[in-house]
């Protein structure tokens, strides 16, 4: 506010905050500096009843505890629908039962522990208000005796040190709380042992290579050079699991001229007049390895770009895949229809934990 150069002050009406003299530290100007706003100070504590009557204060604390000790029915109770109610594949009924119980269960873990913690601080904990002042803190003995005497005051307007019953169902909610999670870990893993399940497909020995979805079989005869046919083993499709099983046995069968390909010769009798069939599932992660070039004769997997060369055992050329593409030996049989000579040599899919 603009100041004649009297240097008086107008009086405000109704204002609580006092004025200082006006300042002239500029030629023609006088500016009006405020001081700051008296500190109100805190509201008045107003005693809960809790702080009134000793009884209330036990009552309270029995709720306090009453809850911490539901936390923990609550999270046994989880654990214990957990096994008690197993997952039975095709019957949603035990799908509910199982969700419901172990639901209730955690639920009654979590609401358990919360509502307690929070009845605890608003009924028995220092309910009056208290201003710390901000000040430095340093590694000295002045600073680490500070330190306990915060923690001192601390366990005092807690009572956790008094009120040890309070304090031991609390440690014990907090214990039993994430126990379930922990348990439901189970159900990360495997039911069956990997190894088992992954070196073992439907292929084996004179088991017919049809063709995918159709279930038809191939003949030889009807391959051409530069094909390509997505091939399962016979029978698969009148499976119960025919999706798990699938997503092993799947095999891409290609035609080439028998020239083009480089074979090994332990290997030579595992492809027929050109016709070389491999695992359709990539070394790297598992994904379906679809796309065939003809003229490069190079099979790429369109996930990560891992490229294998067809006429060289489906070696890895390009990308993060490891290993070849685990070839199956096939032959034909009296009909002229295309067969397995075996099961693959190898597992197949991604590396896992127990392959080098």
């Amino acid at each position: 506010m603009a100041q004649h150069d009297t240097g008086e002050t107008p009086a405000v009406a109704g204002s609580a905050v006092e004025k200082s003299e006006p300042r002239r530290d500029h030629p023609g100007t006088a500016v009006e500096v405020s001081d700051a706003f008296v500190n109100p100070g805190l509201p008045p504590h107003r005693p809960r009843v809790t702080d009134l009557d000793p009884k209330k204060d036990a009552q309270a604390e029995r709720r306090v505890y009453t809850l911490f000790y539901i936390s923990i029915i609550g999270s046994v109770l989880a654990i214990a629908a957990y096994g008690a109610f197993p997952l039975e594949e095709g019957n949603m009924s035990s799908v509910r039962m199982n969700n419901a119980f172990l639901g209730l269960g955690i639920a009654l873990g979590l609401l358990g522990i919360g509502v307690g913690a929070v009845y605890w601080a608003k009924t028995l904990m220092r309910g009056d208000e208290i201003v710390e002042l901000r000040h430095p803190t340093r590694g000295t003995d002045t600073t680490r005796a500070r330190a306990v005497e915060v923690f001192t005051l601390g366990n005092e307007e807690s009572g956790i040190g008094r009120r040890t019953l309070i304090r031991n169902t609390l440690i014990g909610a907090l214990i039993a709380t994430p126990l379930p999670a922990i348990v439901l870990f189970r159900d990360l893993g495997p039911t069956s042992d990997p190894v088992e399940a992954l070196e073992t497909t439907l292929w084996e020995k004179n088991v017919r290579l049809v063709q995918d979805p159709t279930g038809a079989p191939i003949r030889a005869s009807d391959l051409t050079l530069g094909s390509v046919v997505h091939v399962i083993p016979e029978g698969l499709n009148e499976l119960a699991h025919k999706l798990e099983e699938k997503a092993k046995a799947a095999v891409l069968l290609m035609r080439l001229k028998p020239e083009d390909l480089n074979e090994l010769p332990e290997r030579e009798s595992w492809s027929y007049e050109g016709i070389v069939a491999y695992s359709k599932i990539c070394t790297h992660v598992g994904c379906p390895v679809a796309l065939y070039e003809q003229q490069t004769h190079h099979l790429l997997c369109p996930c990560h770009q891992s490229t294998f060369d067809v006429t060289n055992h489906c070696e890895v050329i390009f990308g993060p895949a490891k290993r070849p593409l685990p070839q199956l030996p096939i032959t034909v049989d009296a009909d002229g229809y295309l067969i397995a000579q075996s099961g693959f040599h190898e597992p197949v899919g991604p590396s896992y934990w127990e392959r080098s």
